[in-house]
């Protein structure tokens, strides 16, 4: 599409063109991640354990209150890819962190 197309938009009834068309669809696929208190995450927040985790095939424990660096988001609303020393592929439920 060029530069000045116009598309209608049914939801405002009004012509907007292209670009901001194939922004708001941009926009509403976006997957909203929220921690355990409701604070949005983004991709390279800091977030911090709010409970013991036993990680499944790394025979560890991450204890409350464990600092995890800059995470990485999924496309899933509850779950958030991480690493953290010695565990690799780590992902975590978004109600198990805090927001830093």
């Amino acid at each position: 599409m060029a530069d000045d197309d116009y598309v209608y938009d049914e939801a405002s009834g009004e012509w907007i063109s292209a670009a901001d068309a194939a922004a708001r669809a941009d926009a509403a696929d976006a997957v909203e991640v929220r921690d355990s208190v409701g604070n949005l995450l983004a991709d390279g927040d800091q977030v911090t354990l709010i409970k013991d985790l036993v990680v499944k095939g790394a025979g560890q424990t991450l204890k409350r209150g464990t600092l995890i660096k800059s995470i990485r988001l999924t496309g899933d609303a509850q779950e958030i890819d991480c690493r953290y020393d010695g565990i690799k592929g780590l992902v975590l439920r978004a109600e198990f962190v805090r927001k830093r």
